[in-house]
């Protein structure tokens, strides 16, 4: 049986690895074995980071929805319990944006919401 010689692939792994540790502190950038270690713990990091990014965005939309919605004399849970009755489907980024861009329309959204809510 021929012989294989694996010097290119680890070449290139090694490479791929060194090119991910690009712009990291002390060894970790140049040494194989800490880069890899530090890459694959890198990448850990971005994965459970664009998680939370998701959550965290979501807070920042709902904190923003309150602000505006409380200068209309409703709280956030009044205001998504009334948008529900008035049978309003409308998701939260764009609400946000909406409140910032055009106080105007969202204004009218409110009023639809206090509307559909029992006295």
């Amino acid at each position: 049986m021929a012989r294989v010689k694996r010097g290119v692939t680890s070449h290139a792994k090694h490479k791929k690895t060194l090119a991910a540790a690009k712009g990291f502190y002390g060894r970790r950038k140049n040494t194989i074995r800490a880069a890899k270690a530090a890459v694959d713990r890198s990448m850990q990091y971005a994965y459970r980071d664009r998680k939370n990014k998701k959550r965290t965005f979501r807070a920042l939309w709902i904190q923003r929805i309150n602000a505006a919605v409380r200068e209309h004399g409703l709280t956030y849970s009044r205001f998504i319990d009334g948008l529900s009755r008035a049978g309003i489907e409308m998701d939260r980024r764009t609400m946000s944006e909406l409140a910032i861009a055009e106080p105007a329309a969202f204004a009218a959204l409110a009023e639809k919401a206090k509307a559909a809510l029992p006295a």
